[in-house]
């Protein structure tokens, strides 16, 4: 391997193609066929020192098909929702005039995207984050869509009453299963295992709990829980990692303990109990009902 001084400045961080290295005089042949280079796409290569990312795989399809937009679930990881990983396939869309494009790691579409629905997120062409949410709920099953949105609306990068907006005026692909999907959502919970809980607990007879309440003592904050029927001091909670970070445990300990100081029964739900949601659902109706 050359050593890294040989490496050119120019593409040590970025990905590239190999041809315009070539043509550049920036590398011969033989040094792209070496192993300081990881080809992503043909004729697409980066650094082998970088890491390879699915935004770098995105980069790299943009490069390779330069007229392309990245879309669904590749276009959610740019606005912050990882639902696809470094070896998964990025989605991108070219205009519907475009020739029929085969290339191993790539998903291309031909659709036609209105002006309103590009951007650019991370240097990259992207679907804004309302057309990436239409698109992604077409892909997904329902509940999947779900938590899809509620970690789109939980980044900031849009609010929920705009989004419904944007869907409900939206016509084609997905539009219609976007606006069940919306109206399912809030945007509120902080897990996408949070989301599943409350979609069990939305499609039972349960009356309708409170998400993210604040449970006050004489005006002094005391914890926020993920679901609440405050005139019964019950709250459900999704028990995910504890022990996760140094102390964790410790304050989730002494959160509890105020929460039970305050009046309040929590029932905790963890990941082997979302399997039977309606053994989930009879544990609530039984602390509802006591």
């Amino acid at each position: 391997m050359p050593p890294t001084s040989a490496v050119p400045t120019e593409l040590r961080q970025t990905a590239f193609r190999g041809s315009t290295a070539l043509r550049s005089g920036l590398l011969t042949p033989r040094q792209l066929r070496g192993s300081s280079w990881r080809r992503l796409l043909p004729d697409v290569y980066v650094h082998r020192d970088v890491p390879v990312t699915h935004e770098l795989r995105a980069e790299a399809a943009t490069i390779r098909l330069p007229e392309a937009v990245v879309t669904g679930c590749s276009a959610a990881v740019l606005w912050g929702v990882d639902l696809v990983g470094p070896s998964d396939d990025v989605e991108v869309t070219v205009p519907p005039a475009h020739g029929p494009v085969r290339i191993p790691g790539l998903r291309v579409r031909r659709a036609h995207l209105a002006a309103r629905d590009r951007w650019h997120r991370c240097g990259l062409p992207v679907t804004t984050a309302a057309a990436t949410a239409v698109r992604v709920a077409a892909l997904l099953p329902q509940d999947d869509a779900v938590v899809a949105m509620d970690q789109l609306l939980a980044t900031g990068v849009i609010d929920l009453e705009p989004l419904r907006a944007y869907v409900s005026a939206a016509r084609g692909p997905g539009s219609a299963r976007a606006r069940i999907v919306a109206a399912l959502a809030d945007g509120l919970a902080e897990s996408p295992q949070e989301t599943r809980l409350r979609l069990i607990i939305g499609r039972s007879s349960l009356p309708p709990p409170v998400a993210q309440h604040r449970v006050l003592v004489d005006g002094r904050f005391v914890a926020r829980v993920d679901f609440a029927w405050p005139d019964l001091k019950l709250a459900v909670e999704y028990d995910g990692l504890w022990h996760a970070e140094p102390g964790q445990f410790a304050r989730d300990r002494r959160r509890l303990n105020l929460l039970r100081e305050a009046g309040w029964r929590v029932v905790f739900v963890i990941a082997a109990d979302m399997h039977w949601p309606d053994q989930v659902v009879i544990r609530i109706a039984t602390a509802l009902s006591s």
